[in-house]
């Protein structure tokens, strides 16, 4: 299980603490530290774009996970973002919590820690609501930060909050974005990058993961993100990080990077997919699977070998690839 603050301080005293992570600008990478039932292995899945109240098969998928967890049994859950449609959620006590997480994701495999971060639908509503503590009275398996890292045995993921990125967030007028916490962009950006740069570097772990909202590469309908090749691409390189795990685009897909081996996956089927609108010709010399349907993503390491594979939301393979270390 994740060693959770709220085991060892009184809740007044983490709700304080939880505020100050989320409003400052300035804060370090939060840091949690998972423990691992075996330390030779580590077993998770990753969905993303899921929180639809159930529809758009979301159960499907739900029911699937529940599945593949138990078969390979999971340590956690990572969420991609977009995890309540279509605008967040408007408070602490919203219904849309339950109905389109706990309700959802009730097998008993999925009973274990998730761990999400917010997608530009979430950043529609009240973020804090999502980053509020008061979230995990209502279902203790609740972990959602702007960025993190999660520390689990050999493993460690750094969760990245993508949005604030995006330069066309910022030039609707008026904003459907509640930028609260975010503000100023410049200064935000400017701690977020060198706080990841230093917690990369810092690493120790046998095993690198980072994870955001949006594509780094992608042909599905969104495609590239181009402020993250600026950005977020020459640190990845830099670090040698084999895996960066994305949403936003509902769909599927595994592509290679052009130069520094990185494998680019998403998962962004939790839901509402099927756009019809791929540019397969944009990497069509990297591509090695797309879906553009629903479904999930199961990474299974050992401290030599990685697993990867995607079901779609019956739960059948549709494809999986290994990666040495």
């Amino acid at each position: 299980m994740a060693d959770t603050y709220r085991n060892s301080i009184p809740l007044l005293p983490l709700m304080i603490f939880w505020l100050c992570l989320c409003l400052s600008v300035s804060a370090k990478l939060v840091q949690i530290r998972h423990r691992v039932k075996d330390e030779s292995q580590v077993s998770f899945l990753a969905v993303g774009d899921w929180g639809r109240k159930g529809g758009y098969n979301q159960s499907a998928v739900a029911r699937s996970m529940g599945v593949i967890g138990d078969k390979l049994g999971i340590e956690f859950v990572i969420s991609t973002g977009d995890n309540f449609y279509s605008d967040g959620l408007t408070g602490t006590n919203d219904s849309a919590f339950a109905e389109s997480f706990t309700k959802v994701y009730s097998a008993r495999s999925l009973q274990k820690p998730w761990y999400a971060i917010l997608g530009n639908h979430d950043y529609h509503g009240n973020t804090e609501a999502q980053l509020s503590p008061l979230l995990k009275k209502r279902d203790s398996r609740w972990n959602c930060f702007r960025s993190f890292t999660i520390q689990a045995g050999f493993l460690q993921i750094f969760l990245i909050d993508t949005n604030p990125f995006v330069d066309k967030y910022f030039l609707k007028t008026p904003s459907n974005f509640n930028w609260k916490g975010v503000l100023p962009r410049n200064k935000y950006l400017s701690n977020l990058l060198q706080d990841f740069k230093t917690a990369l570097r810092a690493s120790k772990a046998t095993w690198k993961i980072v994870v955001g909202h949006h594509p780094i590469r992608s042909i599905g309908q969104r495609g590239d993100t181009v402020e993250l090749l600026k950005y977020i691409l020459p640190i990845l390189q830099e670090n040698k990080v084999p895996i960066y795990i994305n949403g936003h685009d509902h769909c599927l897909e595994h592509i290679n990077n052009i130069g520094t081996p990185i494998e680019f996956l998403t998962s962004g089927g939790g839901s509402r997919a099927w756009s019809n609108t791929t540019h397969y010709d944009r990497y069509k010399n990297n591509l090695k699977f797309y879906y553009d349907g629903q479904g999930f993503v199961s990474v299974q390491l050992t401290r030599t070998e990685a697993n990867v594979a995607f079901y779609d939301a019956s739960g059948k393979t549709l494809h999986s690839f290994n990666l040495k270390k």
